[in-house]
């Protein structure tokens, strides 16, 4: 039998449509969570692996008041270097700088969000087949994946799946958050005489990448101690940077204060005299040190004493996390 070949090309538009949308698609992810009080913070994807079709586009939608980035880094040969996220100025560095909300990203060209809060949406668009890493650039081992197939392949899941995975694993993420509050205040206590856990996270795993639980809050931190006691701050949250600041809060707040030892342990050390004194920590931070084929880093700066020689009540705030309502009070009695 002879086709014609107005037939033969509409057998093949048929098979090579067959599954695919007739317009591209937009999908809906959530990123972060937290509880009504700011204090449990779920810094992840929600959820952190999506499947969709070349030509669609993913909406992210920011649901805490914790900042984060949606950032593309492009996988190479060779791969981007990570960048910082701020200059000691405080100015966005992303890679360089944002990019437009719908921004196209087929794996040649970095696409990144601004920092975004709590309501602020950001979409990239998916042109080419292919696999592609999701992460933040404030937050390390918050990742995802967004596996773009072609269009006439089957995709496993609907944006109704999506919808359920994430308010199950944002609940997940919050309780897990509680057991850590609990952990928090226990090893504060077991830690000095005068102990106060500054903040603590865990970081788990999906098949899609990473997210870290925390608990944004000064643990213990109802403190009553005498005059000439020492209080000791320590930061159980790894990959996460906090700062115990007491006072004015400096421009910037990596460097400790001017006046500020070390312990022969390697523990910062500060004395205050007056409620009225500025004294900031420093980042309190665990480098990520036990990485293959990096340099061994010194002991890492986590904890930080303050001895007070005066009477009175001393407010103080973690410098990057206070409008999230971590901060904390010592009263000194005679």
């Amino acid at each position: 039998m002879k086709w014609k070949p107005i037939a033969l090309i509409a057998i093949w538009l048929t098979i090579a449509g067959a599954g695919k949308p007739l317009r591209a698609a937009s999908w809906n992810a959530l990123v972060g969570a937290q509880s009504s009080d700011k204090a449990k913070q779920a810094m992840a994807f929600l959820p952190n692996e999506l499947w969709i079709h070349a030509g669609d586009g993913v909406r992210w939608t920011v649901a805490a008041d914790e900042i984060h980035t949606v950032t593309f880094l492009t996988p190479g040969p060779p791969a981007q270097i990570r960048p910082p996220i701020f200059t000691p100025a405080g100015a966005f560095i992303g890679c360089p700088g944002p990019t437009p909300d719908g921004s196209t990203f087929n794996g040649t060209t970095c696409v990144t969000s601004a920092p975004t809060q709590l309501g602020q949406t950001y979409t990239v668009r998916f042109p080419t087949a292919g696999n592609f890493k999701l992460v933040c650039l404030v937050h390390v081992r918050m990742t995802g994946t967004v596996h773009v197939l072609n269009p006439w392949e089957s995709l496993p899941h609907d944006q109704a799946f999506y919808d359920r995975q994430a308010q199950e694993q944002q609940a997940e993420l919050l309780s897990d958050a509680s057991g850590l509050a609990g952990r928090g205040n226990a090893d504060g206590q077991r830690t000095s005489a005068h102990g106060i856990t500054a903040g603590i996270s865990a970081i788990t795993a999906s098949g899609g990448g990473s997210f870290m639980t925390a608990v944004w809050r000064f643990l213990g931190d109802n403190t009553v101690v005498r005059v000439g006691d020492t209080v000791e701050w320590t930061n159980l949250s790894p990959t996460a940077v906090h700062t115990v600041t007491f006072g004015a809060e400096p421009a910037i707040l990596a460097p400790p204060s001017p006046g500020v030892t070390l312990d022969s342990d390697g523990v910062r050390h500060a004395t205050i005299s007056s409620p009225n004194d500025s004294i900031n920590s420093g980042f309190l931070i665990l480098p990520n040190q036990e990485t293959v084929g990096l340099p061994q880093w010194p002991v890492e700066i986590t904890r930080f004493r303050v001895t007070f020689t005066a009477p009175g009540t001393f407010n103080y705030i973690c410098g990057l996390h206070d409008f999230l309502g971590m901060a904390g009070r010592v009263i000194v009695v005679p």
